[in-house]
Formats: structure tokens, sequence, C-alpha cells
């Protein structure tokens, strides 16, 4: 073992250095990241998606320098499962856990509905949305029934991609602005604020939506076994990633705005940013971006939906959950096959009972945010009981051992607390059954309750 930068690593194997982890982090959350979200986020913020990304970004930033401490502190864990449950209480742990679970379970859901809606709403609006989101659920399905990965390979050309067209969408769209109304199209405050439509309630109400830009950025804490000096490019990885996505995303979203700025006349929201870039390249450009945001959303799906099955199966075999369903795979193979058949079918019903309730992206975006945000809460809480009250990294100091974790855990509230009624209805009740679930297999938290091995997803 080697461990002369900081991390360990097996006989001959390179540590990761901070340029890999960013990149990983970049991966995972994709430079596209706000395009899907783009139309019901303008709607949700009155037009102001811009400035939500930005106090999302503010958040996140907070969040990753507590998970970046924590994973420095417990650096085999990479989840805020692990981090609440050994940095409070494993109680605590398993709830956060249990909020995580959700969101391993609706991310092939939230990316079946993209497609299906893109489908429907641009190419084929004749094709009822239920049939596409069956499409959609069932081949995502039998690829993953059949075994089919996509390749570390595969994932670095898509990120390409990714590059080239959101590259010739920033070019083009400021020769637009430039064309139609000089340097004035193209530096602007509206995005940002204008007194005569901005509305700070609606906007921080939109804020938790726009977090979904930020959705995986603590992936990167899974890579702490594997990483050099692991105590500080952990956590500036983190940091660094929830900053270039801010910004980044954050500069797509102005330009898509001041491109579009009557928000109001989008024909699907879902698809909204597709009919900017057909504004500022046409049908090529339009075609383009809609071939790799489909192609991103249906990989995500797949690689999500098989996460989602694999942790089920995990939690069978463990005796988590029933483990004559969930622990089942089929002869002479690992695919645990009835939990990607389920998953399959909770992708699909899903989509079609959230689209009766006014858009499908919106609700399943926002009910994995319900997930999303109470882990984050958890990992602050942890950062400030460990550093702030147990002083686990020596001599108190107010500013980041306090001060951050307190921050980052109220804004995380305040977001949280944003989400729908809807989002929160379902998530409290999903939330309930797990502490149901746990009391009753704790003896009323008495006993220590059964571990949750995320590394199964």
């Amino acid at each position: 073992m080697s461990d002369t930068a900081g991390g360990t690593a097996g006989p001959g194997k390179k540590l990761l250095t901070l340029t890999d982890l960013v990149f990983f982090g970049i991966v995972l959350i994709q430079p596209i990241a706000p395009v899907p979200l783009y139309g019901v986020a303008q709607k949700l913020s009155g037009g102001y998606l811009t400035t939500i990304i930005l106090f999302a970004m503010f958040a996140m930033m907070i969040t990753a320098v507590s998970y970046g401490r924590m994973a420095a502190l417990f650096p085999s864990a990479g989840s805020a499962y692990t981090y609440v449950g050994k940095g409070i209480n494993p109680h605590l742990g398993f709830l956060a856990g249990w909020a995580m679970f959700l969101d391993y379970l609706l991310l092939p859901l939230i990316n079946c509905v993209w497609i299906a809606a893109a489908m429907h709403n641009v190419y084929t609006p004749k094709v009822p949305f239920a049939v596409w989101a069956a499409i959609v659920a069932a081949v995502i399905t039998l690829l993953n029934l059949q075994g089919i990965r996509s390749s570390a390979r595969q994932n670095q050309i898509l990120l390409f991609g990714m590059f080239i067209v959101i590259g010739f969408f920033i070019v083009l769209a400021l020769r637009y602005l430039f064309h139609a109304q000089g340097w004035g199209g193209i530096f602007s405050t509206q995005p940002f604020y204008d007194p005569a439509t901005f509305n700070m309630r609606q906007v921080l109400g939109a804020t938790s939506f726009a977090a979904l830009t930020y959705i995986g950025f603590d992936g990167v804490t899974t890579l702490t076994e594997d990483a050099e000096n692991p105590k500080r490019n952990i956590l500036l990885a983190t940091v660094i990633v929830c900053v270039f996505t801010g910004l980044f995303g954050g500069f797509e979203v102005y330009l898509a705005q001041r491109v579009w700025p009557e928000w109001q006349t989008f024909k699907s929201l879902e698809t909204a940013f597709l009919d900017v870039c057909g504004r500022v390249g046409g049908p090529a450009l339009f075609n383009a971006m809609g071939v790799v945001v489909i192609v991103a959303a249906f990989g995500s799906g797949l690689g999500g939906g098989l996460g989602a099955a694999k942790l089920l199966f995990g939690m069978g075999r463990d005796n988590v959950l029933p483990r004559t369903f969930f622990g089942h795979v089929k002869a002479g193979t690992s695919t645990p096959t009835y939990n990607i058949l389920l998953i399959g079918l909770l992708s699909f019903g899903g989509a079609v009972l959230l689209n009766f309730n006014g858009s499908a992206y919106q609700q399943a975006g926002e009910l994995l945010n319900f997930g999303a945000f109470l882990s984050f809460m958890g990992v602050n809480a942890a950062a400030f009981y460990q550093f702030g009250i147990l002083q686990r990294g020596g001599p108190r100091r107010i500013l980041i051992d306090i001060v951050l974790p307190a921050i980052g855990f109220i804004f995380c509230t305040v977001i949280w607390w944003n989400l729908n009624p809807l989002a929160k209805t379902l998530g409290g009740i999903w939330f309930v059954i797990g502490a149901v679930y746990l009391a009753s297999k704790t003896k009323f938290f008495r006993e220590t309750p059964a571990i949750i091995d995320f590394s199964e997803g």
C-alpha cells in the first residue's frame, strides 16, 4: 500500500490528482445540466433562472466544504448516509440514507420523464406522452436486463460532444445578441434583477428547483480513498465543481435569457432551451442540442436504473428489505432482474402519474430535491457537530467550524422548505415510512440500525 501522497491505493495504482477529481465531478453533473430544466425554472422564477442558479451555488459551495471536511474525517465513507451516521447518530444516518434512497429511485424516473416530454412535445406530438414514457422505460429496462453498460470511453465522447454543442451555442448566441442589439444586448442586468418583475419570495421558491443543476457534485467524495492528498483535494474538488457548474451553467442560461427574454411564449417548458438554440443556430443547433440532451438523459437513466436496482439488491441481501424479492438474481448471473423490472415499472408509472399534475419534470425534480436537501442538511449538521462542537479538527475556528456549516444548514433548509407542496407531501410520506420502519427494526431506536451499502449503487 502507498500513502506517500496522502491517500491510499493498491500496488501500482495511480492516485487521482485534483484535476482528475474535478473532471470526474464535471462528468457526473454534465456541462449541459441547466438545459433540461431551463423552461420550467424560468416559469417558476418569473424569468430569473440565472439568479436562482447563483443562489443555489452559494448553498452548494458551503455544503461542498462540509462534504470535503467530512470526507477527510471519514475517508472510507463517501456519502451523506455515512457522514451523518458516523458524525452524529447511526439512526439519523439511516434516515439520511433513506432520503438518499428516494433519489436513487427517482433518477431513472426523471430522465424517463424528460425524454418522453421531448419526444412528445417536439418530435412526435401525435404520440401521447404516456406511450413515450412506456417506450423509454421499456428500452432502459431491457438494456439493463441484458447487462449493457456505457463505457468510460463512451462517457468521454459524450462529454466532448456536449462541450462542442454548448460551445457553438455560446458563440452563436453572442453573435446573435451583438448583431441585434450591440454590446447592450450582451451585457445586461435584466437576467439578474428587474424591479418591475422581481419577486424575492418567488425567486427563493424557484431556487429549490434550480438546485437540480448541482445534483451529483457529492459523488466526488466517493473517490476519497483513491485521491492524492484527500484532505485537501476532495474539499477543493467538490467546491471547484460547484463553482464551475454555477458559473458555466449560469453563463449558458444568461445568454438564453437575453436571446429569448419573453419566456412566457415557449411552446414547451421542458424543451424551451432547444427553442433558444433554434433562434440563434437554426434547425442544425436545435437538433444537435436535442440529440445531445436525449442521449445524456438516456445514459443517465440507464446507469441510474441499474444503480437503483443494485442498491435494492444490496438491501435485500442484507435483510434491510425482504430478501426473497429484492435479494433475487437471475440464475448464473449477477443481474437483479426483479429489481430492474420494478425500477422500470416505477419509472413508467411515476411519469404518467406526475404528468397528471402539471409538469411531470418539475414534480419529479422537486421530489428528488426533497431527499437531496435532507441529505445536504444532514452533512452540514454533521460538520457543525464534529468540528464546531467536538473540535475534531483541532482548535475551534469560528468561521469554518461553526459559521459556514450553520449557514449551509440554514440555506439548505430554506431551499428544502420552499419545495412545492406535492413534493413535501410525497417526500414526507416516504420519510415517515422510513422512520416507522427504523423504529420497528431497532426496538424503537434502542438497537443499531441495519447498514445500507450505497457502494452497491
